[in-house]
Order: C-alpha cells, then structure tokens, then sequence
C-alpha cells in the first residue's frame, strides 16, 4: 500500500512522515502514534528530500500539530461536539482527540481518501470509524457545507473548523470562498483554524534564490504553492469574520519549546484563528 502512482496527496503523505518523527523523538512536541503507519516508506521519502532545503520543516510540523491539538481538546472540553477538519489528508485526531459524544468531519479530495482507508484498514486498533468521510473537491467549487449537511453534519449547533496545511496550495479565489462559506454556512460560534505563509514565499519572482529549491522541491509531488498573505486580517474581514489571532513559528517555538533561533529558515509559517463571535482559546495561547 506505498506505491508513487498512488493518487493521494503526497504532500499529506509527507507531512504525516513528519508527524511520525517528530513523535518518536525523546522529547516530543506532539504525540501521533499512527503517523508512521499512515506515511509509509513514501511519505518518509518526501518528508527526507524537503529537509534539504527546509531543515526546520519538522519542527514546525510538531508545533503546528500541538498547537492544533490543544485547541481542539480545549474546545471540546468547552462543549463543542463538531469538529470539521478540512482537507484533512492523513490526520488521526479523530482517534487521538475523540471523546464520546464528538463527531469528527473529515472533508476531503475523494482520491486522498480512498487511500487513507485502505492504509487506516492496515492498521492494528485503528478505529476505522472514528471520523466521518465527506468527499470534496475544493478548486472544483463543490459546496463541503451541504455535503456536510448530507452527512449529518448539524449546522445549528457550534463546531471547531482545521484547515490544516491546505490554503498555501490553493487559488486565493478558492481560499476566499471556503472562508465565506465557513462564516455563512456555520453556527456563529464555529472558528477556524488555520496556517498560511508569507506572500513572498508563494510568488516566484519574489523569493530568494534558496528558496527556490523547496518550491519545487513540493511543485514535483503535484501541489505547487499558490497563495500566501503577510496579514490575514483584510481576507477574514472581507469573508465575514470579526475575531482574529495569529501566532507565528517563532512564537509557538518558544512558548513550545522554549527556544528562539534567529537563523531557523522556516520563519513564514503562522496559524490564524478566526471566528463570528468572541473568541475561546486556552489560556496563553
């Protein structure tokens, strides 16, 4: 079940490659148990020929992921029985984070999934019915938020949205209208989470020549980067939201692991949480 004709994405594969090994260091930030499994001898392949050019991809993998997990768990403790993940590729939080009660939505591209299942049926104790698979094209313009409705999906009733590793892949045309669609379709007390890079980064004619080699380094797994935004704030005012944060690599990197490194090359990276209403978030965070 590890071919490179496979059709799921292979940058999903590579980033739970990632998840993988920063879970078995000796001192993890973040604990995925499944990751290995899920990534294969192909996931760890791509995960390797990134660290070429992005030695610290990693590490903001590990912190993306723990950030990401105690957000979640915080809501759930808070009552929220929703959790949407979307384009979630080979996430495992509906195993690691589910509770008895909570619904986990996995949207998705249908080729992505089908392989995801066949690998997750691979998995001794993996429970395979942990998550709720809704198939979706985002670039097609396919509406997840009916699909999700189709799927039992309760829209009267809040939720906690991952868009996890998907907006620097996707057209700003894309990004723009699933943001929408999230602030209209969604119970206003539904944030979202999600990363994005620096505008530099995702244009070509912008960027440092060192850069170039982990452009194409993803360009050659079938997902050039195609947006990237310095500040989030006009696209979630224009979509409808009115709460926001940010936190970025450095940040979480110090309030993680209580290191700063002022030469770390992968300093683009930030996640935003963005929601109608006030906004819930564990304290300093």
């Amino acid at each position: 079940m590890d071919s490179t004709a496979s059709s799921a994405s292979k940058t999903a594969l590579m980033v739970a490659a990632y998840r993988a090994r920063a879970s078995r260091r000796v001192d993890p930030v973040c604990s995925d148990p499944w990751a290995h499994g899920l990534a294969g001898a192909l996931g760890l392949e791509l995960s390797v020929a990134l660290d070429r050019h992005f030695p610290h991809m990693e590490l903001w993998i590990a912190l993306r992921t723990a950030y990401l997990d105690a957000h979640v768990a915080h809501h759930i403790e808070r009552g929220v029985r929703q959790v949407v993940l979307l384009g979630a590729g080979f996430d495992t939080r509906a195993a690691r984070l589910g509770r008895p009660g909570v619904r986990f939505f996995e949207v998705d591209h249908p080729a992505t999934q089908v392989e995801k299942r066949a690998r997750l049926a691979e998995l001794r104790g993996y429970p395979v019915d942990a998550a709720t698979f809704v198939g979706c094209d985002f670039e097609s313009g396919q509406d997840f938020a009916a699909q999700l409705g189709e799927s039992g999906f309760d829209a009267a009733a809040p939720a906690v949205v991952l868009w996890e590793g998907v907006v620097a892949y996707l057209s700003e045309e894309a990004v723009r209208a699933t943001l929408c669609r999230v602030a209209e379709a969604l119970h206003i007390d539904s944030p979202i989470y999600f990363d994005y890079i620096g505008k530099r980064l995702a244009d070509a004619d912008r960027i440092k020549p060192s850069d170039h080699g982990a452009r194409d380094e993803v360009s050659r797994m079938g997902e050039p980067i195609r947006f990237g935004i310095n500040d989030p704030v006009p696209l979630l005012a224009g979509s409808g939201f009115r709460h926001i944060r940010t936190v970025t690599f450095d940040q979480l990197a110090l309030g993680l692991t209580g290191t700063y490194d002022r030469d770390r090359m992968f300093r683009f990276q930030s996640i935003c949480v963005a929601s109608r209403s006030p906004l819930s978030v564990p304290v300093g965070a």
